[in-house]
């Protein structure tokens, strides 16, 4: 048995406030307008901030993965807390489109990149008798932050302008995280030497390299693109899609913003836990499932309040499951030894995903279509789940 000490859950309270600071990178729909009223930005040039913060943020997890294993999660993340809110407050002082794009795009981006990866191996090296649970807690924090910080940035941005709210809250994200960041320690060597779960890995234990030469590991990196592409479109433009298609007013469209971090962040949590249960497969099969039927209603279904929240709802709540289980299935697949460095390779399949979500909502058409290619994928992604396998050491590509 594994000795309980509190000392874990002290790790998983710093993992849940880094984690909620770093999160609130899904409130960027709030900023759309208030950036276009004060700079006379166009909407295309404000939201693919959005998705260059996003690309910036996967692909620094190679990076900070690798660093996170050789040094220690704490000081990883303590940098990653000061380069997000510390590019926050820079974004304060951007006027034109190019420093928006490297203080918010790609500081804070890849601050986010660097944090993000340390809560989730840490708390899964304290925790290795429930990995699903406690990977859907770290991350749930992570969708948790745009539902916690809603209300601030409203008040900020009515009270303060949009410049000074950037300002006041890299402030607190730096605060914030840097405190959480200092909980961040591993568990003494051989922590986990006495449970079922790390027998069951000592025979699958991959780097880096080894990893990208299985078969294994390009199933997983499609079916996780697959998963992300969905997640991120409805994310980044919820708002414009409640106005648009559902003809709400704006006010209520915004409620959509505090919706989805709900069902997201309530979506790691129990999709985590059902892959206890069920098994991680299983679960991403139901996960795509899901994700696909409320793209097609988005795509076919006239949308009114009713239809348009319940399916944002259907798309978060598996979005977050997506996020919560691909973490634990590369540490199940691959090993949990080196798992920031290789779940930071798996994971610049939602950078992608961010980039390419897009370019088909640019070449699609519109946005009907654009949720019907997702639709699509979506069934693919399903279908993947019944051919992949875990690998063996000597199983290359």
């Amino acid at each position: 048995m594994i000795k309980k000490t509190t000392n874990r859950w002290f790790v998983v309270f710093g993992a849940v406030l880094l984690q909620m600071c770093i999160g609130a990178i899904y409130t960027w729909s709030l900023f759309n307008q208030p950036l276009m009223d004060t700079f006379g930005w166009k909407k295309s040039q404000v939201v693919l901030t959005y998705s260059i913060a996003v690309f910036v943020f996967a692909f620094s997890t190679i990076f900070s993965g690798r660093l996170q294993d050789k040094i220690g999660p704490r000081k990883i993340a303590t940098i990653g807390a000061i380069l997000y809110g510390g590019g926050l407050m820079l974004t304060s002082t951007a006027t034109s489109l190019t420093q928006l794009y490297i203080y918010y795009g790609i500081v804070a981006g890849t601050g986010v990149g660097f944090a993000y990866v340390c809560p989730l191996s840490t708390c899964v090296k304290w925790f290795p008798e429930k990995k699903g649970f406690i990977t859907g807690i770290a991350v749930g924090a992570f969708g948790l932050g745009s539902l916690v910080f809603k209300s601030v940035i409203q008040h900020f941005l009515t009270t303060s302008g949009v410049s000074s709210t950037f300002f006041y809250l890299g402030l607190i994200y730096v605060i914030l995280g840097v405190i959480g960041s200092q909980f961040l320690i591993l568990p003494p060597a051989g922590y986990a030497s006495d449970s079922k779960e790390s027998n069951a890995t000592k025979e699958n234990i991959f780097t880096p390299l080894e990893m990208i030469k299985t078969k294994s590991f390009y199933f997983v990196w499609v079916m996780y693109l697959f998963g992300c592409m969905s997640g991120l479109l409805v994310i980044g433009l919820a708002k414009d899609i409640g106005v648009q298609l559902a003809g709400l007013e704006a006010s209520v469209a915004a409620n959509a913003v505090a919706m989805i971090a709900l069902f997201n962040a309530s979506g790691r949590l129990i999709w985590g836990i059902l892959s206890d249960k069920l098994g991680r497969i299983k679960v991403v099969t139901m996960m795509f499932v899901i994700t696909a039927l409320s793209m097609i209603t988005m795509s076919v279904v006239p949308l009114n309040y009713v239809t348009f929240f319940a399916s944002l709802a259907g798309i978060a709540f598996c979005f977050g499951g997506f996020l919560a289980v691909f973490p634990t299935i590369t540490g199940e697949f691959f090993g949990i030894k080196n798992l920031g460095a290789n779940y930071g390779v798996v994971y610049q399949a939602y950078g992608f995903a961010a980039l390419i979500g897009p370019i088909i909502v640019a070449n699609a058409g519109g946005l009907k279509p654009t949720f019907l290619i997702a639709a699509v994928l979506s069934l693919v992604g399903a279908i993947l789940t019944f051919i992949v396998k875990p690998p063996t050491i000597n199983d290359p590509y």
